[in-house]
């Protein structure tokens, strides 16, 4: 290996900070003696998926929870578990981990599953990016599963955001219409909406026999023990004592959110490295917090017309002048059509305006309940921010566009404007 001296000045080749920074991914999936408070969710999905240790078909499983509270993590865990297993066996047993927040289209997922199933070499099916209808990529999902696996395990995770429930039906009933021959399908379907099962088609309903697990959200002793396991992530003493506790407190304050807890103390590494700070302190910690809810928040609306950010805007003015927490569809349109005339946006319609709330409902960026208004006189509908309205109006200030309502925000490197 050439020495230092012999390497690219421009690069920076020690790392003060972290050891192994990828403990720190949301992708990264821990061995099981690093997963915590968990145990009986873990038995119960293996009690789900353990017939497809012995080639036989899984019993389809429903998982809801809140964000961070080990859906996906457990799920991935067992599975890899199983085909461990499977193969003392010589049962072949694959995964494919759909994100139905990228996913959502039938043809789109049904692709998805056959790209990471199959095995060209072996099957001498190919399934193209595109060029395929539905009901091809179909029909090569089943000749893949057919000529590649003894059991399928698909993970749908946001199983909520799909377009179509469709594929529900059709891979649950793949080996019962002879679809699929010599394989077997089970589907783990996960999401944050307990009552998802409520919405799909009654033909879903039917075919779909299925069992279903609640994750609670972790307290806050059981976030230290889960950072505690990952704190290799970082050189020895790295990390002052109080940077683990106040880290899980800050993550328990929202609804026990591992998922974030990792986030915010993975940040908090980055920023002391950035300013070369010797050791990760408490003080990392915080302006890491705001950092992550920023960057999670502009993931949500990533994307978003510049309509539907100036009507979100509208609610966090809102939120910010008033003691209030919620506010009706009436009171938005109005503080929406006072911003649209200073942003020189079109006015929407106020049915308009309110189909976008009901969508950043659905994407979790708001949260909308429908309310009595008293006998005879009907329902309306009420909104509220679920993120922290300075970390909200921080994002949307970086579109150039809405930047013009802060006389402080340099516009000259935000985003450029997508029309009106």
């Amino acid at each position: 290996m050439s020495s230092n001296d012999d390497r690219d000045p421009l690069f920076r080749y020690d790392d003060p900070i972290f050891a192994d920074e990828r403990l720190l991914e949301i992708t990264h999936l821990p061995g099981p003696d690093r997963i915590v408070g968990r145990d009986e969710q873990m038995q119960r999905v293996a009690d789900a998926l353990n017939p497809a240790v012995f080639g036989s078909e899984p019993n389809h499983l429903f998982i809801f929870g809140k964000t961070g509270t080990g859906k996906s993590l457990i799920s991935r865990s067992v599975t890899q578990r199983v085909i461990t297993e499977a193969e003392r066996d010589g049962v072949t047993v694959k995964y494919a981990f759909i994100d139905c927040g990228e996913q959502n289209t039938e043809a789109s997922v049904v692709k998805t599953i056959a790209q990471i199933i199959n095995e060209p070499d072996n099957s001498g099916i190919t399934v193209p990016d595109r060029g395929l209808g539905t009901g091809d990529y179909y029909k090569r999902l089943w000749q893949t599963i057919d000529h590649c696996t003894d059991v399928t395990i698909v993970i749908l995770d946001e199983i909520d955001m799909l377009e179509d429930d469709e594929i529900l039906r059709k891979l649950s009933r793949a080996g019962e219409n002879r679809r699929i021959s010599d394989a077997a399908i089970g589907i783990v379907g996960i999401s944050n909406k307990i009552d998802f099962p409520d919405h799909l088609s009654e033909r879903v309903k039917s075919s779909l026999s299925r069992d279903e697990l609640v994750f609670s959200p972790y307290d806050a002793n059981q976030l230290i023990e889960i950072l505690e396991k990952r704190q290799d992530a970082f050189h020895d003493s790295v990390l002052e004592d109080d940077v683990i506790p106040l880290t899980s407190a800050l993550a328990a304050q929202e609804h026990g959110d591992a998922r974030k807890a990792i986030d915010i103390l993975r940040n908090a590494g980055r920023l002391a490295k950035k300013q070369n700070d010797a050791r990760v302190t408490a003080e990392n910690v915080r302006e890491a917090k705001e950092k992550t809810e920023a960057d999670r928040f502009n993931e949500l609306i990533e994307g978003s017309p510049q309509q539907a950010k100036a009507i979100l805007y509208a609610l966090t003015v809102l939120t910010q002048n008033s003691s209030q927490k919620e506010f009706p569809t009436k009171i938005i349109y109005n503080q929406y059509k006072e911003l649209a005339r200073r942003l020189d946006f079109d006015i929407l319609s106020e049915r308009r305006v309110q189909e976008i709330l009901q969508e950043q409902n659905f994407l979790n960026v708001i949260q909308s309940e429908r309310t009595g208004r008293g006998r005879g006189r009907g329902a309306h509908a009420k909104h509220r921010l679920l993120e922290n309205p300075s970390i909200v109006e921080k994002v949307l200030l970086r579109d150039s566009r809405l930047a013009l309502l802060d006389e402080n925000a340099d516009t000259e490197t935000q985003e450029t404007p997508s029309g009106r």
